[in-house]
């Protein structure tokens, strides 16, 4: 499945761009499509980009003070979650099937979840197969959802969809009421009347705001290889056809949407429309910083074939003496790992590029040396600053701050060293990392422990309370293929002994194998 980088717009901004950006959106009552290359500027290594690591430097200048005289007590505090209580937004899906919805909702719930916004897709097919399952079960009697029960002529099928769709529509409006900040409507919304329906419910809910996404697809490579992924994936619809037989039965289902659908073109909604997963995306009334960020992540995305390899640095003269932070080289295993690195690598990606980027701390440098690629260096990837404990071993934390240590262990994500950083802030400095990850194709990231669990947390969806405890190994490459609901991922671990600085929550055990789940959810049954 690929898309026409050639006309891609793919912006990485920092939280200052966004702001000018969004002033400009607000001025603006006419679609706008965007469908230039994407400006220097703002790709890795441009002057925005260099400008918004500079901007964070400051923030780091704690780790480099002396050991704060013994009237300062502790080592930091709880960070509080940003308050985004206020963000209420209904973003409906609108497409025809094999569009790619799926995809791009659950894309954009990972990632507005990876940033702390409470987000939840609401798939109307998922609830049609539970809805369906629960009836089976309860009176013996399978309904028929083959192409028939799709057509705009099947009067009483069609009132079952629009109930179906209107239920989902108001579960979505009372999980925002309790709390949620941005509800996903999965479904294909295809219709003028389906989408004023939709703007009209949501208008009486105060502060409540709907925007559309649209997803067009008329790439026939893309659209066969979706239809493909759908009739081979377990789905329930098809459970008793060959796969032949659900292929024709799904292009009939296909043709019945097609008879009826109507793409946006109300001058009055505030619209996205992607075409061909970032080939060309078009904003209309697109208002606010929540709003922005959505568009922005959206324009990013594409569809090409890649891998992308977590590698921390070598091991280092701290990673052997048990202290964390600083600026060391690495010891003499740290530096055969980096000899060893090439030849893994290029096993793994044959002649295919690849750009390395490294932190500007010279443990991943001197790790990246040996590796014949491009090679770029981010600020953004520096190690999470531990402040006053910076060059500090956890046994000497725990004996001058013993209070502190187990606070920070029962809630880690949210601690911040004094004069240092949280797991919450590195993910924060990060969101232009992922942004540009996005854009590119093969990247091999050679990083730290704290930004690789951030980075690895993000590509598998998972929770922030595990995110610090994540087992990221020295001398061991992790390999993640990104797919349409999900990553693949393989470890290969080099045989080059390396200390194990790995600190699991107290009174836990957590698995450290690769996670793999690229399959798709066809009830809803996962509590993502």
């Amino acid at each position: 499945m690929q898309s026409d980088d050639s006309t891609s717009t793919k912006a990485t901004l920092s939280s200052g761009d966004l702001a000018h950006v969004d002033v400009a959106l607000e001025s603006t009552h006419q679609s706008i499509p965007v469908i230039q290359s994407p400006p220097a500027l703002f790709g890795a290594g441009g002057p925005m980009l260099k400008q918004f690591d500079q901007s964070n430097a400051a923030s780091r200048i704690g780790s480099q003070a002396a050991t704060p005289p013994r009237s300062v007590v502790g080592i930091g505090n709880k960070v509080a979650k940003p308050d985004y209580s206020e963000a209420k937004i209904v973003l409906a899906m609108v497409g025809l099937p094999a569009r790619g919805k799926s995809y791009l909702s659950n894309k954009l719930m990972r990632y507005l979840k990876w940033l702390e916004y409470d987000v939840k897709v609401f798939n109307v097919g998922q609830l049609r197969r539970s809805r369906a399952r629960q009836k089976a079960q309860q009176s013996g009697t399978r309904e028929d959802h083959t192409a028939s029960y799709f057509s705009h002529n099947n009067v009483e099928a069609t009132k079952l969809r629009d109930q179906l769709a209107n239920d989902s529509l108001e579960m979505l409006i009372q999980w925002l009421r309790e709390g949620g900040n941005v509800g996903i409507h999965d479904a294909t919304n295809s219709t003028r009347s389906r989408r004023a329906k939709i703007v009209e419910r949501v208008a009486k809910e105060k502060g409540f705001v709907t925007i559309f996404l649209e997803s067009v697809c008329d790439d026939p490579a893309v659209i066969a290889a979706n239809v493909a992924l759908k009739v081979s994936s377990g789905d329930p619809d098809y459970k008793d056809m060959s796969r032949e037989e659900a292929k024709q039965d799904f292009l009939r289902r296909i043709k019945e949407y097609e008879a009826v659908y109507e793409t946006i073109t109300e001058p009055h909604l505030s619209y996205l429309r992607i075409t061909n997963v970032g080939s060309q995306v078009t904003v209309c009334r697109i208002n606010g910083y929540l709003q922005s960020r959505i568009a922005f992540y959206l324009m990013n995305l594409h569809l090409k074939p890649r891998s992308i390899f977590f590698s921390r640095h070598g091991e280092s003269q701290f990673n052997v003496e048990g202290k964390i932070g600083g600026d060391s080289p690495l010891s003499e295993r740290g530096m055969s790992y980096a000899k060893a690195l090439p030849d893994l690598i290029t096993d793994n990606i044959g002649d295919a590029p690849l750009t390395v980027w490294t932190s500007t701390l010279q443990r991943t440098i001197q790790t990246a040396q040996y590796l014949p690629y491009n090679k770029l260096t981010w600020k953004s990837l520096d190690e999470l600053d531990a402040g006053v404990c910076d060059g500090m071993t956890y046994e000497e934390i725990e004996q001058a701050y013993p209070e502190d240590f187990a606070n920070r262990d029962e809630d880690k994500f949210n601690y911040r060293y004094r004069g240092g950083e949280s797991y919450r802030d590195v993910v924060v400095r990060l969101e232009p990392i992922i942004m540009e990850l996005e854009r590119q194709e093969n990247i091999l990231i050679i990083g730290h422990q704290a930004i690789l669990r951030c980075l690895y947390a993000y590509f598998h969806n998972l929770p922030h309370a595990d995110l610090p405890y994540i087992k990221i190994p020295l001398h061991t490459v992790i390999k993640l293929t990104p797919k349409a609901y999900g990553c693949d991922e393989e470890r290969y671990t080099l045989p080059i002994g390396a200390v194990d600085t790995h600190r699991p929550k107290p009174g836990t055990l957590q698995p450290s194998g690769p996670i793999s789940k690229t399959n798709r959810e066809y009830y809803g049954d996962s509590k993502s």
